[in-house]
């Protein structure tokens, strides 16, 4: 299958470079995977257009909704070389001593023995408080304290490994970091990003890019599908390379994802076993909660089973894929040729994800990670 078969033309003015200005105000396209509608009339068979506030309407009392409590780190760090080019770096996961996993900017740039400074803090874009976002800033090199340093260890074909000369952990990127936006969010991030790319119910520090879908909910919003009798539980995906990374390959079969830790407790198996074996839906909110609770299934023989404990994941969800937990799926909208797309072409049909984007951009919703939402269902 064609990776360009996952391809639309979006209008940059439709990206959401800033979130809402109140959470959970986004609008729902509520989405039925199978013929006919979801709710009241109006709009294409199929498609109703709501609010997010109004998620309760939509969902069954029979239904257990799972979601992802990862948390953001300030993974974003810039570093200056020693001739004072900037570089911008993604820190994915820690190693052994002080060494981090990292993709930057400039990958074909990369050289083992490569040194870069890093500021102790930020006021806009580097230690000085400059606003430029240039590639190359030396006044900010020579203004930053070179007390921090890291150095290119390894590089392989998708990303580096960083040694720095002392331990950052998450308590010393919460001072050093920034929280790291998606690449088509085309600004620095503010301080207002760091709630608001959070989840409310964020737990578990470890992930480089939020789980956007989560994003939309507010206490109110739980607490109206918890009156109507709705169940919730939690998992947690740590988000890096293997959500975000994008398709190179000319066919999606041939793409390789990258593996993403995971953790599903005893008591949220419990419920999800429990659910499936009496009948009820289950709702995953994202598509990291959705490839957690696939990458732990398992089947007895009569019915699907979702195991409890920690794992890695590299599962690649594409057309032809056989759910066995996930019912329904609460999802952001997705940028185009992306394993994202892709998922949720295999879970409600290339033909509807289509229609349902086409209809989107017709109806000038929000994309990305900060805009407007989608319920399959």
């Amino acid at each position: 299958m064609k990776t360009s078969d996952f391809y639309f033309k979006l209008p940059e003015k439709l990206i959401a470079w800033f979130p809402p200005e109140e959470r959970g105000t986004s609008r729902l396209l509520v989405l039925k995977k199978d013929v006919g509608s979801c709710g009241p009339e109006g709009g294409p068979v199929g498609i109703i257009h709501s609010s997010v506030k109004n998620l309760h309407d939509f969902i069954d009392e029979n239904t257990v909704i799972i979601f992802n409590n990862t948390k953001v780190r300030k993974a974003r760090l810039f570093g200056f070389s020693e001739r004072g080019t900037r570089t911008e770096f993604l820190l994915l996961e820690k190693l052994s001593g002080n060494r981090w996993k990292a993709i930057c900017n400039k990958m074909k740039k990369q050289k083992p023995g490569t040194i870069y400074f890093i500021p102790e803090k930020y006021a806009s874009c580097c230690a000085c408080g400059s606003s430029d976002t240039s590639e190359t800033s030396k006044t900010c090199a020579v203004a930053s304290p070179k007390n921090i340093f890291c150095i290119v260890i390894e590089k392989d074909e998708n990303s580096i490994t960083l040694e720095f000369n002392t331990n950052i952990d998450d308590e010393h990127l919460e001072r050093i970091g920034r929280i790291p936006l998606p690449p088509y969010i085309k600004r620095l991030d503010i301080e207002s990003d760091c709630e608001r790319y959070q989840t409310i119910y964020c737990d578990k520090t470890g992930s480089a890019a939020a789980p956007t879908a989560g994003l939309h909910f507010t206490e109110e919003i739980i607490e109206n599908l918890k009156k109507k009798g709705i169940t919730t539980a939690f998992v947690t995906l740590h988000v890096g390379m293997g959500t975000f990374n994008p398709i190179h390959s000319d066919t999606i079969e041939n793409h390789v994802m990258h593996e993403e830790q995971f953790e599903i407790s005893e008591e949220t198996a419990d419920i999800i076993n429990s659910a499936k074996s009496s009948g009820k839906k289950i709702l995953a909110v994202g598509t990291t909660s959705l490839r957690t609770l696939e990458s732990a299934a398992s089947n007895d023989g009569k019915a699907a089973r979702c195991a409890a404990g920690k794992g890695k994941t590299s599962l690649f969800i594409y057309p032809g894929y056989k759910f066995k937990i996930v019912d329904q799926l609460f999802t952001n909208f997705h940028t185009p040729d992306s394993t994202l797309i892709v998922l949720v072409s295999a879970f409600a049909g290339m033909a509807k994800i289509k229609e349902a984007y086409q209809e989107a951009i017709a109806q000038k919703y929000r994309f990305f990670s900060y805009g407007d939402a989608m319920l399959i269902c």
